[in-house]
């Protein structure tokens, strides 16, 4: 396995990009958690994002990283929830094909991406149930 380190130049440089596309959502302390752990918790309300999700930020990042080819392209996401809303939402967003692969299973339901351009095609209970060839 590759490790790629990522820098503080790198959040800021992701920052920056998604600046303006994504929500910037408060971060209030939690009392209750706060009065539990002994000490100050702050919680990030990124439920708020039109996804209801963190998962757009790294989204929309990754796709406005892919080289104008591969954006002509589209992209192939595999989730079972999250991250197959924030590929929808800002590939739709971005004018990028998208095609979501997802378990029957899933809780994330097909209405719940209608009216987006993402090809939805369902597969077995598991993703790997899907017959794509493995690398």
């Amino acid at each position: 396995m590759t490790v790629m380190p990522v820098t503080f130049q790198d959040i800021e440089a992701a920052a920056g990009r998604i600046r303006g596309q994504v929500l910037e959502t408060p971060c209030p302390p939690s009392i209750p958690l706060s009065e539990g752990a002994g000490m100050q918790i702050f919680c990030k309300l990124e439920y708020l994002q039109r996804t209801g999700s963190f998962k757009e930020r790294g989204a929309h990042n990754a796709l406005l990283l892919l080289p104008p080819e591969q954006r002509r392209r589209g992209v192939i996401a595999a989730s079972a929830g999250n991250h197959a809303l924030g590929v929808s939402y800002h590939a739709q967003l971005l004018g990028i094909p998208a095609t979501v692969i997802m378990p029957r299973f899933a809780p994330l339901t097909v209405p719940e991406l209608q009216g987006k351009k993402v090809v939805l095609p369902l597969c077995g209970q598991y993703r790997s149930d899907h017959p794509w060839p493995r690398h």
